[in-house]
This record gives structure tokens, C-alpha cells and sequence, in this order.
């Protein structure tokens, strides 16, 4: 009799759709993560948290953010900071993929549930090859965080004693890889000590464009190795993100006096990692013009970036132009599906719709700053970014509790979000046509 409300819940669960399923793993293991950096052992003597704030981290470590409400460093404890590298690592990867790479480790075998959760979460349009696809998603992380944890150390030891050079290094190769912002090297200042050290700069930002290709295109790279052999999706998403960082460079170089290591980092970062080598707050408005379009952009689909996605973006930019020329929507010899293009504008008008709505309540919480200031920072929270002008610290609680809503929203997908209300078969009825004027 004890158990039967417990079996009840558990066969209510297994009625709900991936969508609801995934939602609420990311929340329990926001609130989970929440309650583990409130506990002394995460928090250093002589600091407070409050569980607004450890909440603000929680959601910025598995929403792979970045965007920080108190320094993680000063605040916490090598404790405090080992839960949150763990939670950016299991947010990067995914809540589906890290169960079933816990459930195969157990060699148990893994359901049809948790088959179509896994592709649910991972987008990916077949169920075929699922289990091989984690494991070799869990493989390359491995493989990818182990060579920049070592590159890191080595800059890294020149300024800290060997164990706690380790320790930051494996940190900050985590969160590159993962796309998220944070540090731990203290005093709210992120990678501006190492502006100049090219070696770090360019291992974080190898570390975020592999992270952000997404784990379909890495595979893909490595099983075939030539760019002709590639699929349509691999080469939209390498060429779209070649064209937005150089692009990006270009234009942060032209609008800010930085060098062009900078310029090109801070092109990558904004690309939803979040890491700075130069002060966010100190930027012209067209330079945060610059960053809050690449960040609503952000990285591709199945990758640990957040944001519109590169493929929804081109999809967009290609029907655009065949409308214009009154051709069919291609792109490398390959006609794209109308339902990917009407998908591709449905996510970028509920997303900037996310963003829009956002702003103004974050408007009318905070009226001491600047319009540009809060958009940045709504846009940073939804493409789980992490940059920031420096507010994030002084705004009210409600604020952030505003932007744990938006980085919750971003990690998901407005798409997500809004399929969790609406898990219902399509009609069969069919119902007469008729033209509505448009434009």
C-alpha cells in the first residue's frame, strides 16, 4: 500500500511525451544542483548564498549559460565547484544521454522510451543506431575535454600551484567544450588576464566551435573526412558557421578597439560559450548590436549550444532567397523540405518572441539601465550564452529569477516548450481552403 502512490506517479510518467519528460529531468536536476550548492560543504566561510542566486547557478551550469549572479569561485568551495563543472557537463550532454550512458555502464538495455527520449533530445530524425550514437557522443566529449584540459595546464601552471592548475584546467575544458562562460579563476574576470596568451585563447576557442558544430556533424567529420562525402545538414552547419565567425570578426573588429585574436574569440564566444577576454560592459552599442546577433543565432542543432540554431538560420536566409527569385529552396545540389522551412521559422518567431517579451518585463523590473544593456542580457540568458554587460550580479531577484525562466527556455527550445502543452494527434478533418492577404 506504501508504493502504490509511488507506482502511480511512475506509470504517470511513462504516459507523457518525451518533450514533458525531458523538461522535467533539466528542472530536477536544476533543483537538485540548487540544493547541493546551498549545502556548507559548497560554500566557503565568511560568504553567503541565498537560494536565489544558487538557483541562478544551477540553471546557468545545466543550461551550459555562463551567465553567473555571484562569482563561482569566490563563493564556493572546491566542493561547490566540482557540482558545478558536473552539472555543465551533464546539461552539455543532455539529461537522456548522460541516463542511458549510466544505464549502459550498468549493462542494462535501455527502453523504447528511452530510445525516442534520446531522440527527442538529440534531434536527430531516426530511432536506428540510437545507443551506438551515445556512446560515441560520450567518446568524443571524453576525448575532446582531455586534450584541452591538458593545453589549458599548460598555461595554467605558470601562474598556480600544478594541483589547482589541474583543477581550473579541467574546469574551464568542460565549460568551452559544453559552451558554457564560467570560471573559476575569481573576482568576476574571466579570461581577461590571458587576452594576450594565444595558446589558451585558441584552445577555448577550438574547444566551443567543435562543441557547438554539434555531435552529428563531428561524427560525421570523422567518419567521412571529406567535405564533398559530408550530409546536407553537416555542410550547412560548417558553412553557415565559417561564414557567421568571419563575418562576426570582422564587424567586432571594425566597431571595438581590440586585437584580432580578440575580435575573432569574442566572434566564437558569442557563439553561445560566454567567455570574455575583454570587459562586455566597456563595448560600443554596435559592437553588443554585433554579440546579440551571433548570439541569437547561436550554434547547431544536437551540439551543447543554445540559441536559433546555424541550420535554422540558413534554412531561413535560402527560402528567403527563393521566394525572391521564385525558385525552389536548395542548397548543395539538395531540395529542402517545406516542413524544415516552415520549422525553421516557427522556432525563430517563438524564440524571438521569448526574447522580445523577456526584454520588456525585464524592462519594467529594472528601469536603472539601458535598453541595450537588458536585451544583451535577455538574449545572452535565451541562446545560453553567458556574456554579460556586468548587471547580471545587482539585479533584483525577481530579475533573475526572469532569467532562470529564459536560460530554462533557450536550453529546451521554444519549440519544446511550447510541444509539452500541445502532445495531441493531428486532426484528420480537412476544412475548405481560403487566401489570406499577406505582406
Amino acid at each position: 500500500m506504501i508504493l502504490s502512490p509511488f507506482k502511480s506517479a511512475v506509470n504517470q510518467l511513462k504516459k507523457q511525451s518525451p518533450a514533458r519528460l525531458i523538461s522535467l529531468g533539466f528542472a530536477s536536476v536544476i533543483l537538485l544542483g540548487a540544493i547541493l550548492l546551498m549545502l556548507p560543504v559548497s560554500i566557503r566561510p565568511g560568504v553567503q548564498v541565498t537560494f536565489v542566486d544558487a538557483l541562478f547557478t544551477s540553471t546557468s551550469a545545466v543550461c551550459v549559460t555562463g551567465l553567473i549572479a555571484i562569482d563561482t569561485a569566490d563563493h564556493f568551495t572546491v566542493f561547490g565547484r566540482a557540482v558545478v563543472a558536473l552539472l555543465i557537463q551533464i546539461g552539455g550532454l543532455g539529461v537522456t544521454s548522460v541516463g542511458v550512458g549510466l544505464i549502459l555502464a550498468a549493462g542494462k538495455r535501455v527502453s523504447m522510451k528511452g530510445r525516442l527520449m534520446v531522440k527527442e533530445a538529440m534531434n536527430v530524425s531516426s530511432s536506428r543506431g540510437l545507443i551506438r550514437l551515445v556512446k560515441a557522443v560520450l567518446l568524443t566529449t571524453l576525448c575532446f575535454e582531455t586534450a584541452g584540459a591538458v593545453l589549458s595546464f599548460l598555461v595554467f601552471v605558470q601562474d598556480y600551484p600544478p594541483l589547482s592548475a589541474l583543477g581550473i584546467s579541467i574546469f574551464h575544458s568542460i565549460a568551452a567544450f559544453n559552451n558554457s562562460g564560467f570560471d573559476i579563476l575569481g573576482n568576476l574576470t574571466n579570461l581577461i588576464p590571458y587576452q594576450n596568451n594565444i595558446l589558451l585563447n585558441l584552445t577555448t576557442c577550438f574547444l566551443i566551435i567543435f562543441g557547438g558544430l554539434g555531435f552529428l556533424v563531428i561524427l560525421d567529420i570523422l567518419r567521412n573526412r571529406r567535405f564533398k562525402k559530408l550530409s546536407l545538414h553537416s555542410k550547412v552547419v560548417i558553412l553557415t558557421s565559417v561564414i557567421l565567425l568571419a563575418v562576426g570578426t570582422l564587424l567586432l573588429k571594425a566597431t571595438e578597439d581590440i586585437s584580432w585574436m580578440g575580435a575573432f574569440f569574442h566572434s566564437v564566444s558569442a557563439r553561445t560559450a560566454g567567455f570574455s577576454t575583454y570587459p562586455i560592459g566597456e563595448f560600443s552599442s554596435a559592437g553588443l548590436f554585433v554579440l546579440i546577433v551571433l548570439m541569437f543565432i547561436g550554434a547547431s542543432p544536437g551540439s551543447t549550444g543554445g540559441g536559433i540554431k546555424t541550420s535554422t538560420f540558413f534554412v531561413m536566409l535560402s527560402a528567403t532567397r527563393s521566394a525572391a527569385t521564385n525558385q525552389h529552396c536548395m542548397a548543395f545540389y539538395r531540395k529542402i523540405p517545406d516542413d524544415d522551412i516552415s520549422k525553421a521559422f516557427i522556432i525563430a518567431f517563438l524564440s524571438m518572441l521569448t526574447v522580445c517579451m523577456g526584454t520588456l518585463a525585464l524592462c519594467l523590473l529594472e528601469p536603472g539601465y539601458t535598453f541595450i544593456q537588458i536585451l544583451f542580457e535577455v538574449t545572452s540568458a535565451f541562446g545560453t550564452v553567458g556574456l554579460s554587460t556586468g548587471i547580471t550580479p545587482d539585479l533584483l531577484p525577481a530579475s533573475k529569477l526572469l532569467l532562470v525562466l529564459i536560460m530554462f527556455i533557450g536550453r529546451l527550445g521554444a519549440m519544446t516548450i511550447v510541444s509539452m502543452w500541445s502532445f495531441k494527434q493531428p486532426t484528420t478533418a480537412v476544412f475548405t481552403e481560403e487566401n489570406i492577404t499577406i505582406g
